[in-house]
């Protein structure tokens, strides 16, 4: 499968997997191996488990971005008290001065304190009775009360800044973890379930019509693989809505005849159309125009080659019950009774 399918396969299959172990032990053989039947039912639980999940990630997401918000205030936060410490280390020298001078008058109490680190309210209090000091010296003395109590709030607010990170961020590395476990428990899950699966159902589930669209963006046989689905048959591919509609068709043959369709052609590149125009001028499609060339038709084999067959009569009466149909062109010009077209795509007169 090409690797764009692949997170579809894992999103489809999540559903059966969590319906599987949550009750493994009540659950029947056929509950293991689910059939076509329910594939409808199983993208709704597949979408909605896609749906929660994504819910999920967008909310971690929006914690992730709190969180480095918080980093980025703490870093602030930090600078700022730089700064202060910085500021108040260019003061210190003229309050050594000015304590040196405090000593030697008995009155001035409060210059020490500053000094010493003590509770800057008390020194900035005493330091408001020092009539005896100049203007510039209180001044110096209220700058370093404010800056010290400025760092001691940043220091506090940093350290709450800190442990508060640190909380969150072991919670979110908690929960990564507990995805990453979630998420090789589904892989172990999906690997064995994926075996229990019947081929057709396998390739229901791996077939989104959400390709459809971006396959409709691509010319006329130039539809990138990855776009496309694959057939039960080894090496062929239509576009996904006629691929749906084909698994079913060919469910239904299987039950009638014992055997899956037989196919010569399916999705058909425009070097392969150049090349078929090439060796049958007038008896294929121009290069760029064939319905092959949009994944919307099969060339079968098996019986169903040859008209009047029983293969191709159960064909021609059960076909568009499954969206394909036998393309009236090919009755006549060219005969072509192992050509068959997606119904919904193109019409009664359109050409191989």
């Amino acid at each position: 499968m090409p690797s764009t399918r692949s997170a579809a396969l894992i999103a489809a299959i999540t559903a059966v997997v969590l319906s599987l172990t949550s009750g493994a032990a009540n659950q029947s053989s056929a509950a293991q191996s689910p059939s076509a039947d329910n594939v409808k039912a199983l993208r709704k639980q597949a979408d909605k488990a896609k749906n929660e999940l994504s819910k999920a990630t967008k909310a971690w997401e929006a914690r992730k971005k709190q969180l480095d918000a918080s980093e980025a205030k703490l870093k602030a936060t930090l600078a700022d008290l730089g700064a202060a410490n910085a500021e108040l280390n260019k003061i210190r020298e003229p309050l050594a001065q000015l304590a040196a001078s405090a000593y030697k008058q008995p009155g001035i109490t409060g210059v020490p304190s500053l000094i010493g680190g003590s509770d800057p309210d008390q020194a900035l209090a005493a330091a408001t009775d020092l009539t005896m000091l100049t203007n510039d010296q209180k001044a110096l003395i209220d700058k370093a009360g404010r800056l010290q109590k400025e760092r001691e709030q940043l220091a506090a607010s940093a350290q709450e800044l800190q442990s508060n990170n640190a909380v969150e961020e072991a919670k979110l590395q908690q929960e990564m973890n507990a995805l990453k476990d979630r998420a090789a428990r589904i892989t172990a899950q999906l690997t064995a379930t994926l075996k229990k699966l019947d081929p057709s159902t396998r390739l229901q589930l791996t077939c989104l019509k959400t390709l459809v669209p971006e396959a409709r963006k691509y010319p006329n046989g130039l539809i990138p693989a990855r776009y496309l689905c694959p057939l039960p048959q080894s090496g062929r591919m239509l576009r996904a809505d006629a691929a749906l509609a084909f698994y079913k068709l060919n469910t239904a043959y299987k039950q009638r005849f014992g055997a899956q369709m037989c196919l010569t052609d399916s999705y058909r590149p425009l070097a392969e159309q150049q090349r078929i125009y090439a060796n049958r001028p007038g008896m294929a499609a121009v290069p760029g125009h064939s319905n092959h060339g949009w994944g919307t038709a099969v060339d079968l084999c098996g019986g169903v080659q040859s008209q009047g067959s029983a293969q191709f009569n159960w064909l021609q009466a059960n076909s568009k019950k499954y969206e394909f149909f036998h393309p009236s062109w090919a009755y006549s010009s060219p005969f072509e009774p192992w050509h068959w077209e997606y119904t919904k795509e193109n019409t009664p007169d359109a050409s191989d």
